[in-house]
């Protein structure tokens, strides 16, 4: 079997060999840039699995990167960050990353949202184009556009069906308060965002979850966004 490859965009050395070091194995070889334009280069050439982005590159901003790659290739992207308010974690997942891990971070932490991110990928690739999904008790049909709870059809409102589709659709991933108004409400400006998806998640809490107050799949990512959890 290929080995998996995996790229690190980092300018400084230390964190490219902290990187290298906690994922290189006998399934992963790491290949490294320390530059936004060598990244790019890497990237296009040797399409690796994943990529592990720093935000602070010399000759461009990591959220260009991004921007630039999800123009052609849907790769997992695993931003390193030093910055830790929930704007710039909105802002970078906006920009198209999947996930993201703060400065200073354990390898542990780095080697675990790795896996996930490749886990998550590859049940996306495989699933891609299904028409039903189930987490626990929740059952939903995408085609028949029903929801069923421990085999009852539960009733949601239109816009409850949509934002738990595109939730469900993106199972495991932090979707932003923007990424979720603009694929529920296609962008449509009715005010405050936030508002509007945290009265809409509160009822379909209500309706899905055991304890709407500590949810089960429908997790909030303080300051940031949503995420369904199915496991």
């Amino acid at each position: 079997m290929p080995k998996r490859t995996l790229l690190v965009i980092d300018d400084e050395p230390q964190i490219r060999r902290v990187v290298r070091n906690a994922l290189a194995s006998d399934e992963s070889r790491v290949l490294e840039a320390a530059t936004a334009a060598e990244g790019l280069d890497l990237a296009a050439a040797e399409r690796p699995d994943l990529i592990v982005l720093d935000l602070g590159l010399p000759d461009r901003s990591g959220a260009d990167v991004c921007r630039d790659l999800r123009t052609w290739t849907n790769v997992p992207i695993l931003v390193l960050s030093a910055r830790h308010s929930d704007t710039e974690k909105a802002a970078l997942l906006d920009a198209g990353a999947d996930d993201y891990v703060t400065k200073p971070f354990s390898t542990v932490e780095l080697q675990a949202r790795v896996r996930a991110l490749i886990r998550r990928h590859v049940k996306s690739e495989s699933t891609e184009g299904a028409t039903t999904f189930s987490a626990g008790d929740i059952s939903i049909d995408y085609v028949a556009r029903t929801v069923t709870l421990q085999g009852a059809e539960v009733h949601v409102t239109p816009i409850e069906w949509d934002l738990l589709r595109v939730l469900t659709a993106h199972a495991g991933r932090t979707l932003t308060h923007q990424q979720l108004f603009d694929q529920v409400w296609h962008g449509r400006s009715y005010g405050d965002a936030q508002a509007y998806l945290r009265v809409h998640v509160a009822h379909l809490r209500r309706k899905l979850e055991a304890d709407p107050v500590r949810p089960r799949h429908i997790r909030t990512e303080a300051g940031v966004g949503y995420r369904f959890v199915a496991d």
